[in-house]
């Protein structure tokens, strides 16, 4: 009888022999830059994005309100 379990399952899989290129990191501590980011330009752009879907939002919500509105107008006919 053959048994169809996990324990028939090899283990000769091996591991790649270029490890050098994993253990080095994208960016050592010399080629990190060390700019300071301005915590007011971070917040404006973000009051622009959502400004921007604020915008999206309403146009579609109103166009929406008009068409239930025009809906409601040729029913009522």
């Amino acid at each position: 009888m053959d048994n169809k379990g996990f324990t028939d399952i090899s283990a000769d899989m091996e591991t790649p022999n270029n490890i050098s290129n994993a253990e080095k990191p994208l960016l050592t501590k010399e080629e990190q830059p060390n700019r300071r980011v301005d915590i007011n330009v971070l917040k404006s752009k973000l009051q622009e994005s959502e400004n921007k879907e604020f915008k999206k939002n309403i146009i579609v919500l109103s166009f929406l309100v008009l068409s239930l509105g025009a809906l409601g107008v040729y029913l009522s006919l």
